[in-house]
C-alpha cells in the first residue's frame, strides 16, 4: 500500500496537499486488513475476522477478509468507491503512519509520498506559511496516536488467546462462482474450548473485557458467504 514513505517535514512537504480519501483504489489490491480489538464489533457484520501468524512478534494477528483471492479486493469498485458500512482503521489512515524515530524514544509520522492522495493543488495544505502543521495534521497525529494504542492492546488480545491455546487452524471449503475455494492459513478461537473452560478462567476472560471481541470473532465467519457472493 506504501510505496514511498518519508517523514512528514516542513521542509520536504511546505507545499503538500492532501485530498479526502474517498478513492480507495490504492486498496483495490489487498484481501486483508489489520483489525484493532475495538474494530471487531463493528467490522463483523460485514467481514470475516480471523487471526493470522506473525512471525516477527511470535504470535498473532487479527485481521478481516476482504477478499477470497490474494490482490482482490472484492468491496472496493472500479471508481474507487469502498462499497461496505465500515472501512477498517488501517485503510482510513492512508497515506499517513505511525513509525519509531531512529532512538526508538518517539513515533513520528511518516506519509506516502507517491500516494494519488498527495497533490500540491487539491486538498488542504499539511503545513501553513509560519511552518506550522495544519489541523489536518493536528488531526492525524491524534488518529494514529490512538490506532497506535489499540493496536498494543490488541496484541496483548492476541497473546491471551495464544498463551491460552483458543487458536486452532481454520480450514473451509466454499463454492464461489462455480468454483470451490480452500481457505487456509487462517486461525480462529476453537468454540470447544471457549466452551469448556473454568467458570473461574471464564470470569477472568469477561472480566478482561475480551468476551464482545471473542464472540463478534466468531459471529463474523458467516461472512464468507457474504464475500462469496460478491466474486463475479
Amino acid at each position: 500500500m506504501f510505496a514511498k514513505v518519508a517523514s512528514l517535514s516542513y521542509e520536504r512537504h511546505q507545499n503538500k496537499r492532501v485530498k479526502p480519501a474517498n478513492d480507495f483504489r490504492f486498496a483495490s489490491g489487498y484481501h486483508i486488513a489489520y483489525l484493532t480489538l475495538h474494530e471487531f464489533t463493528r467490522a463483523s457484520a460485514i467481514y470475516p475476522i480471523v487471526f493470522l501468524e506473525d512471525q516477527s512478534k511470535a504470535g498473532f494477528r487479527p485481521v478481516v477478509l476482504m477478499g477470497l483471492d490474494q490482490g482482490k479486493n472484492l468491496f472496493v469498485d472500479a471508481k474507487g468507491v469502498w462499497n461496505a458500512a465500515y472501512i477498517p482503521a488501517i485503510i482510513r489512515r492512508y497515506p499517513f503512519a505511525l513509525s519509531r524515530s531512529d532512538d526508538q524514544d518517539r513515533y513520528i509520522i511518516c506519509i506516502d509520498e507517491e500516494s494519488e492522495l498527495i497533490s500540491e493543488s487539491e486538498g488542504e495544505l499539511l503545513f501553513d506559511e509560519k511552518g506550522d502543521p495544519t489541523s489536518i495534521v493536528e488531526n492525524v497525529k491524534q488518529y494514529l496516536a490512538e490506532l497506535n494504542q489499540m493496536d498494543l492492546l490488541t496484541q496483548v488480545f492476541s497473546t491471551f488467546l495464544r498463551e491460552h491455546n483458543l487458536l486452532t487452524p481454520m480450514n473451509m471449503r466454499v463454492s464461489a462462482n462455480d468454483q470451490i475455494k480452500n481457505i487456509t492459513g487462517c486461525y480462529v478461537i476453537n468454540e470447544d474450548r471457549l466452551n469448556n473452560l473454568s467458570d473461574s478462567f471464564f470470569l477472568d476472560v469477561r472480566g478482561k473485557r475480551y468476551l464482545p471481541p471473542i464472540y463478534a470473532h466468531l459471529i463474523s465467519l458467516q461472512q464468507v458467504e457474504r464475500l462469496t457472493q460478491l466474486i463475479k
